[in-house]
């Protein structure tokens, strides 16, 4: 049995939800008419005896007439009369209910409305004045109040098992409404977790019903999207370590060979090493973006001096540039700048960017190291006298590969991961890192931007995060 089939379906529910609501409000509408018709039925009969007792005031010879008969023939559930005269004298067979009090309320001039017993049963009393200033009584069983009331309600069980009926009846038609796109909203989502992409999801039913269809079909293009960059990924990875691989091979079985012997051996050798440390250099690039985007990535953070820390990494770039020719340029404060945070990855953050800078930079243009305060925290800048980026160049700096992909035999490249570590570091650290098209050198500038301390930083921290100049 599944998840599902144990749980119930969400038509069922509705359905059992919408019926029970309904039960619930028909019995108590039930109730509540139940009572309220003996009430109505009530004061109906004493209405219309009311009328009839009018009329007959108005009327003394038919009120005479009806006495008389009465006074001979009287039967048990009829209604019966009594007239009280202007002496104060009661007369017919409803007499017994006209006691001292009510008697006097008519003779007063003023009706009367009341319950009493007659012969053993409950009868309605109503009563008014007459013209000629006694008064008139007439009385009802409460018997004609009861099969009123039974007639009443008698009509009353239909609408109320109509209306029960009705609103089961909506309620499937509800369920079915709500769980016709909800359905079709579940296959799509196993048919993308099975990998089927390029699926849509109509956007029907209730706003929130729409709305998880929207998600779905963004979801679905945003795997697609995501699925692709994977597959050119990959696909670059593959090319960096075939073009490496291929050349150590073929040198590998030319000593093997003895194709390559005598002087030309340690050529041979330096190439291997070249090729070897370019394929290690990528697999380490590869680790270390890995640890980067791992959630247990750990910062050992402490009190930093950025400028020290600068005019150390200055040392090492100064000879690296000195021996490409390029004129490598330190712009520091002088004093101490110091913030809380991880020095061995801003290190690793200040070398990836000048790496990235040196591979572009040609001889004879300069590449730049600055640093800088700015309040609460601190700006790094590589910048290089190399091609620069364009607008299309920046919106994609930071992505694995792409920049490589786009500049592959055109310009110097290197395993296409440094920007995308640099922008994790970046993160990592609490600040953000901007790409911006155009150098006061000529070049590309890349712009860190440090925080006092990694939690001081983005996303709601001083910095918004950028990706532009």
């Amino acid at each position: 049995m599944t998840v599902a089939a144990r749980r119930g379906s969400l038509r069922g529910s509705v359905v059992l939800l919408t019926t029970t609501v309904a039960a619930v409000a028909v019995v108590l509408t039930g109730l509540f008419a139940w009572r309220m018709i003996s009430t109505n039925a009530e004061a109906q009969e004493r209405d219309q005896l009311s009328r009839q007792a009018q009329v007959l005031a108005r009327t003394p010879p038919l009120a005479s007439w009806i006495l008389n008969r009465q006074q001979r023939i009287a039967g048990p559930d009829e209604i019966r009369l009594a007239l009280v005269h202007p002496s104060g004298e009661v007369a017919g067979p409803a007499a017994a209910v006209v006691d001292t009090q009510r008697r006097r309320t008519l003779l007063a001039g003023h009706d009367v409305s009341a319950t009493a017993m007659l012969d053993g049963r409950t009868v309605l009393v109503e009563g008014t004045p007459t013209a000629t200033g006694g008064g008139l009584v007439l009385t009802e069983p409460m018997s004609a109040v009861d099969q009123a009331t039974d007639r009443m309600r008698g009509g009353l069980v239909l609408p109320l098992v109509l209306g029960l009926v009705g609103a089961a009846l909506a309620g499937a038609m509800l369920a079915r409404r709500l769980t016709r796109p909800l359905v079709s909203a579940a296959r799509t989502a196993h048919r993308l977790s099975e990998g089927e992409r390029g699926l849509t999801v109509a956007a029907e039913g209730p706003a929130e019903v729409a709305e998880l269809a929207g998600a779905l079909n963004t979801l679905d293009a945003a795997l697609a999207h995501s699925e692709g960059r994977q597959r050119d990924f990959l696909l670059s990875v593959s090319h960096e370590i075939r073009t490496p691989l291929t050349s150590a091979r073929g040198y590998a079985e030319a000593l093997a060979d003895e194709v390559i012997t005598g002087d030309e051996v340690p050529e041979a050798g330096r190439v291997l090493r070249t090729e070897i440390e370019r394929l290690e250099r990528f697999v380490g690039d590869l680790l270390a973006l890995a640890r980067l985007e791992a959630d247990d990535f750990r910062l050992d953070t402490g009190e930093t001096d950025l400028d020290a820390l600068v005019t150390e990494a200055a040392e090492a770039w100064a000879v690296r540039c000195a021996r490409h020719e390029v004129d490598f340029r330190l712009e520091r404060p002088g004093v101490p700048l110091t913030i809380t945070t991880d020095g061995f990855r801003v290190r690793q953050l200040v070398d990836g960017l000048a790496e990235n800078a040196l591979r572009a930079t040609p001889a004879g243009k300069p590449l730049v190291l600055a640093l800088r305060a700015q309040a609460p925290g601190a700006v790094l800048e590589v910048r290089d006298g190399g091609p620069g980026l364009t607008d299309d160049d920046i919106a994609v700096a930071f992505e694995r590969g792409a920049l490589t992909d786009r500049y592959r035999g055109v310009r110097p490249v290197g395993s296409g991961l440094g920007l995308a570590i640099a922008h994790r570091l970046a993160t990592r650290l609490g600040g953000t890192i901007t790409a911006h098209g155009r150098a006061p050198e000529g070049g590309a500038r890349f712009t860190v931007q440090l925080p006092p301390h990694p939690g001081a930083g983005p996303p709601d921290g001083p910095y918004p995060p950028r990706t532009s100049a």
